[in-house]
């Protein structure tokens, strides 16, 4: 506290207390003098006393002469007062003499005290700077302690509390201390100090990165052997209850029902993230936060780039997914545990930017592969890949549609193994019935084959031995079929997306395997068969292939996987078995008609006999023989055997009406004509006693031609009628002009060669007609040169 000022009295405040001082009271028996008193009190303790007295006589004088003028005026009392003005006067200056000898004892007095008081506060100053210097001294010594124990701190990893001690000395309350230079210094090194903490908070958050990237790949493989316990649980209910045969793992049904929780991975290993927290929590206090994600983000996009090689090995896929898988794991933990740390974005990122190179990369390394069990293996691989990230929440779309594209190059490969395998199948084949001895062989061919119901029960009733109706081709095709459907679906199975796609490429390549090497097969084979029950033996086989390509769109939805949904599949292939069935109905067609080759071979036909025959041709007799046994032996539909028998009838009657109009016979009489309508009565009756009353038609243009020239008085019909266009589109609409003038030809030839007159005028008749006819039909042109 500082010393008090003492009061400094000047000449105008003494004049005015002296004004105020009324010496002579006249209400009052005694002298006023008391009031002197306090201000000679104060005069005295005044160091500039000399100076108050002076002043102090000069204003006594003055109230001396104010005295006698008032005396003066006042007469009668100046006289009574003047006595006693003498004796305050010389109280005046007794008082005077008192006041000197006491001023001067005050001021002996007073400078002893001023010296010993001044000695006290110098002694108080100097205890007092002792006193602040001890606690300036302790106080920087606790801060130096503080420091000092900043760096043990942040040797120890507790970069929070150091941070916390370097807070505590910059918010101090001001003090002696705040003013020194060792403070100041400290306060100035306090950034620096700041700095190493985050430099040693960065540096453990860098090894803990390196830690948690030696840890991912353990995470992965765990995180994946859970989901493979969950999937392999999922499917066992699945199997037990209907209701859940559609739902997959990860769909909510599933999702519902599986009680762990994502974390439990990372609380198997115990991984700890409070190294990162602690990074997060101290850059958030030291206000850079955005500098600590900028190069956290940095950080794990190098890791992530590190993760995948180049090129990869199909050997080291599992692996690497593990290591993608328990990153992202990690990644989702952060994300969920630091309150906006890691935004979905920065994730999303990376997640995006590993799953376009993990496809390409695992697009490149399948780019030479052939096998398509290695196309399996890696689909596999994927998808507990992509079941595995789907339960962090992760997007894995893109992983889908590759997962398809590398199906489109996994069905290719496997249509192309399983082509050569049908392709073989069928050249291989003996086209023999498949004949099976016990039941139980029979029962497993029954399981395998796709045959029409009734067909099944015909052939589930009937005994072993037996002989199914087709060859060992059919049965090997339809257990082949069976194993590339399921080889098919066994690649998407599991996989959520794209099913009618997978249904219309499954439709393609059955459709290709089945009309291009096994229909086909059967097509090529049939030129180099000429043998006719092998022939009937494809066939038979051709249409049991058609039944089976409607039967395989009923059971398609079986065969694959209970929970593989799909569209209805649809064949087309049955058109192609119905074609090939044509072309081996038309080969059967060709083979007998080679042997009917034979047969007319044998014959020898008179065009200009004296007489007519009474019986038919002898090689007919063999013909017909031939010909029945032959397709009524075939193992083949009676649809085909219709074909068979209509083939051979119209070959038969086209020979016979190729005799008639042949080059090389240039006349022919009325007698051999009548001989081959015996010929062709004969072969009706045959057919007729047959049950092929059907085939009698074929042999109408023969009896049309013969009833054209004939000249009956019972029934006349002339060449002049079949010149009118409407009877010629009814009556003789099997005749062809230029066959009938070609027969007209030679009769008219015949006649010219006779001798007598009716025959040489029948003769004339004839060529008549024949240029009738020609002149009718001019582009048909002669089948015989009429030279």
């Amino acid at each position: 506290m500082p010393p008090r000022r003492k009061v400094q009295f000047t000449q105008e405040s003494v004049e005015q207390q002296l004004q105020q001082i009324h010496l002579l009271d006249q209400s009052s028996s005694s002298e006023n003098l008391e009031q002197l008193g306090p201000i000679i009190k104060q005069i005295h303790t005044n160091r500039q006393q000399d100076t108050y007295l002076r002043t102090l006589q000069a204003l006594i004088d003055s109230k001396d002469a104010e005295i006698e003028k008032i005396c003066s005026e006042n007469y009668q009392d100046f006289i009574s007062s003047v006595s006693t003005l003498f004796t305050v006067k010389s109280y005046t200056h007794n008082l005077r003499d008192k006041i000197g000898t006491l001023d001067s004892s005050v001021s002996q007095i007073g400078r002893g005290l001023a010296e010993k008081k001044r000695a006290l506060l110098q002694s108080k100053k100097t205890t007092t700077n002792l006193d602040e210097a001890i606690d300036s001294l302790q106080a920087s010594l606790r801060i130096l302690d503080v420091v000092d124990r900043v760096g043990e701190m942040v040797k120890e990893g507790k970069y929070w509390s150091a941070l916390r001690s370097l807070e505590d000395i910059q918010s101090m309350p001001q003090s002696s201390l705040s003013q020194t230079p060792l403070f100041q210094h400290i306060l100035m090194s306090l950034p620096s100090l700041r700095g190493q903490i985050k430099d040693a908070v960065t540096a453990s958050t860098k090894q803990w990165l390196l830690e948690i990237r030696n840890l991912t790949g353990e995470v992965g493989k765990l995180a994946l052997e859970a989901m493979e316990s969950r999937t392999r649980r999922w499917r066992s209910r699945r199997e037990k209850d209907p209701m859940l045969r559609l739902s997959r793992v990860g769909s909510a049904v599933e999702t519902v029902s599986y009680e762990t929780t994502d974390d439990m991975v990372l609380e198997t290993l115990k991984v700890d993230f409070k190294p990162l927290y602690q990074s997060i929590h101290i850059y958030s206090t030291l206000d850079s936060l955005d500098e600590l994600r900028k190069s956290y983000q940095a950080d794990r996009k190098a890791q992530s780039d590190l993760i995948l090689p180049t090129p990869l090995q199909l050997s080291s896929l599992v692996p690497l997914t593990e290591q993608i898988i328990g990153f992202f794991i990690i990644e989702s933990h952060i994300l969920q545990t630091t309150n906006g740390f890691r935004s979905n974005a920065e994730v999303e990122e990376l997640w995006d930017a590993v799953a376009t190179r993990l496809t390409e990369a695992v697009d490149g390394a399948l780019k030479n592969e052939t096998d398509p069990d290695s196309y399996l293996r890696v689909k596999e691989t994927l998808l507990a890949f992509i079941l595995t990230l789907e339960a962090y929440h992760y997007s894995t779309t893109p992983l889908h549609a590759a997962i398809f594209h590398l199906f489109e190059r996994y069905a290719t490969l496997l249509e192309r193994q399983f082509s050569k395998r049908f392709r073989d199948i069928v050249v291989q084949d003996d086209y023999q019935p498949m004949h099976v001895e016990k039941p139980l062989e029979k029962e497993a061919v029954l399981k395998v084959v796709w045959i029409s119901g009734s067909e099944q029960s015909e052939l589930a009733g009937a005994s072993t031995p037996l002989n199914f109706p087709w060859s060992q081709s059919f049965y090997l095709c339809c257990e082949d079929i069976r194993d590339f459907v399921q080889r098919f679906y066994q690649f998407v199975e599991g996989v959520s997306q794209h099913h009618r796609n997978v249904d219309e490429l499954l439709s393609k390549s059955l459709d290709l395997i089945l009309s291009n090497y096994v229909s086909e097969g059967y097509g090529g084979n049939l030129t180099k068969t000429s043998t006719l029950s092998q022939v009937a033996q494809i066939i038979t086989n051709l249409e049991h292939f058609e039944v089976a390509c409607a039967e395989l769109e009923r059971s398609i939805t079986a065969i694959r996987s209970a929970a593989q949904r799909g569209s209805t599949i649809r064949l087309t292939a049955a058109t192609s078995f119905r074609k090939t069935q044509t072309r081996a109905s038309t080969r059967i067609t060709t083979l007998i008609n080679l042997k009917l080759d034979d047969f007319f071979g044998l014959a020898e036909y008179v065009w200009t006999p004296p007489t007519r025959e009474d019986a038919p041709s002898m090689y007919l007799y063999e013909l017909v023989n031939w010909l029945t046994t032959v397709v009524d032996s075939l193992q083949i539909s009676d649809v085909h055997k219709d074909e068979a028998y209509h083939g051979a009838a119209a070959y038969i009657a086209q020979c016979l009406m190729d005799f008639l109009t042949d080059r090389n016979t240039a006349t022919m009489n009325e007698n051999a004509m009548a001989n081959v309508l015996i010929d062709v009565d004969f072969l009706e009756e045959q057919f007729r006693s047959a049950g092929r009353e059907n085939l009698v038609s074929l042999f109408s243009e023969l009896r049309a031609v013969r009833s054209i020239q004939q000249q009956r008085s019972s029934f006349p019909i002339t060449v002049a009628e079949f010149l009118v266009p409407s009877r010629r589109q009814t009556t003789f609409v099997h005749v062809k002009p230029k066959k009938l003038t070609a027969v007209l030809e030679k009769l008219a030839r015949y006649g010219a060669s006779c001798r007598d007159q009716l025959s040489r005028e029948r003769g004339e008749k004839r060529r008549k007609e024949a240029d009738a006819v020609g002149r009718l039909f001019p582009g048909e042109g002669p089948l015989i040169d009429l030279a």
